[in-house]
């Protein structure tokens, strides 16, 4: 138990974060919590996650339940027996920009001026706490403390330069192996949210392989052990309001936002699926005893898609200060339907990945976003994305552009099509594509290019191989 009040801070969930949902508080409110207690539900642009506690004390929120708040935002206090939360009633004060946002809402939380991530590998942490003192959280000092690092040498990424344990575990991680310190003897270091998910799971620690720095066990060793149960969806019910806030509402911005600032044309193609339905069906046979993942079709529309991008640069850009910025790497998202929305992956270096390495990294990110388990790392820096209503039996859509790219391809459902050979009707397999581009960057005979190239690569699949 903490003998001072101990601020609860919305987190910054990567580095594109700016503000959060707490969808719901997970401990009614003069509750004792213990360091690493599930504190709140927090939703974001990009993901879902249980926020712990970095420190123990009487829980006393500052913020309601459905809130969207910015990060680094306060929203509660940890409090000792008897203690009272600063400012009397608890609520931020208001001062500056922000101020009278409305009952409950505090003002947003002001850095140090510069980007998230901006100032080099090597910039030193802020050093903002009361009487110069280093500003890190308690989950930051224990990993470090276990991994003996000086936090000093970290670079922090949370609100005012605020160092976490993420950023103490990245440092860890571009250190060469032999400087990491070891692991004490009987110990099994992992974090409380980690010990909780194992206790629910019934998972002993003292089993489970670590691969995080130092040994750490993170919690995507648990789900090797034993996966994670995968959320229901809730059905939406007439009479139900449904807010814009946290995922919902990020789609909505940025879905209006590219409508509104791209010119978009939607180009529809029928392309011959044949050779892929045959090949796949070769793989499946031949493949049948190896542990090479089975491609699915859109696995080989991606692949596809990112070597016509090769030949096609143009449609592999971004429009920004009045330019037209061609980008090095091939970064394919991929569009995945999960509760309250979508996600998308993204597939970094598609260009250069063999298909089955596809087939496996598009299916480990689809299982990891539907589970709620995806990083935000693995959700940021795609530079053309690929979406699918072929499942839900649509042929053609008007995909609209994820704001930063240029294009994004849809795939409609396979069905049979004919050919006419000698006066004689042919079974063809087909399915039309969907490109949407911006006509700022890419003009229509471009984009019709683009589209033949894919076609002309799924006729001859094998090249889709390696």
């Amino acid at each position: 138990m903490t003998d001072v009040a101990v601020e609860v801070l919305l987190p910054k969930i990567g580095l594109t974060m700016q503000e959060g949902t707490i969808d719901e508080w997970l401990v009614p409110t003069g509750a004792a919590v213990a360091e690493g207690d599930a504190l709140l539900r927090l939703a974001t642009d990009k993901v879902d996650v249980d926020v712990e506690a970095e420190a123990g004390g009487l829980f006393h929120p500052v913020v309601p339940a459905g809130a969207t708040v910015p990060a680094g935002a306060l929203i509660g206090w940890l409090l000792a027996e008897g203690e009272q939360p600063p400012e009397a009633a608890g609520a931020p004060t208001p001062a500056g920009p922000g101020a009278g946002a409305g009952p409950g809402v505090p003002p947003t939380v002001t850095g140090t001026g510069a980007a998230p991530g901006i100032g080099g590998a090597g910039a030193a942490p802020s050093v903002n706490g009361a009487g110069g003192r280093l500003l890190s959280s308690p989950n930051a000092r224990r990993v470090a403390a276990v991994a003996d690092v000086d936090l000093t040498a970290v670079r922090g990424t949370g609100p005012r330069g605020r160092i976490v344990s993420e950023d103490v575990e990245e440092f860890l991680a571009a250190l060469p192996g032999d400087l990491v310190a070891p692991v004490p003897q009987g110990a099994t270091p992992s974090s409380p949210l980690v010990r909780k998910l194992a206790k629910e799971r019934d998972i002993d620690l003292s089993t489970v392989n670590g691969t995080g720095p130092g040994g750490r066990i993170r919690r995507s060793d648990l789900d090797a052990v034993t996966p994670a149960p995968v959320r229901r969806n809730t059905v939406p019910q007439p009479g139900d309001v449904l807010p814009l806030t946290g995922m919902r509402g990020t789609i909505a911005r940025r879905m209006h936002a590219s409508l509104q600032e791209m010119a978009q044309l939607t180009h529809g193609y029928e392309v011959r699926m044949d050779a892929v339905v045959s090949l796949r069906d070769r793989l499946k046979e031949e493949w049948a005893d190896s542990d090479l993942p089975v491609p699915s079709l859109n696995d080989f529309l991606l692949k596809a898609a990112a070597l016509a991008l090769r030949e096609h640069p143009l449609l592999n850009a971004t429009v920004r200060e009045d330019a037209v910025h061609l980008l090095d790497g091939i970064h394919l998202g991929f569009a995945v339907a999960v509760p309250g929305g979508l996600m998308v992956p993204v597939i970094e270096d598609a260009v250069a990945l063999p298909l089955p390495e596809i087939a496996r990294r598009s299916r480990a990110l689809a299982q990891a976003a539907r589970e709620g388990r995806i990083s935000p790392t693995q959700l940021e820096g795609a530079t053309f994305t690929v979406t699918s209503l072929g499942g839900y039996g649509v042929d053609f859509f008007t995909p609209v552009i994820n704001p930063g790219n240029v294009a994004i391809l849809g795939v409609g459902r396979l069905r049979d099509g004919v050919e006419w050979v000698d006066d004689r009707p042919l079974r063809t397999r087909v399915l039309t594509l969907s490109l949407t581009f911006d006509h700022r960057a890419v003009d229509g005979a471009p984009a019709a290019e683009y589209l033949r190239t894919v076609g002309e690569l799924l006729s001859k699949p094998l090249r889709l191989l390696v």
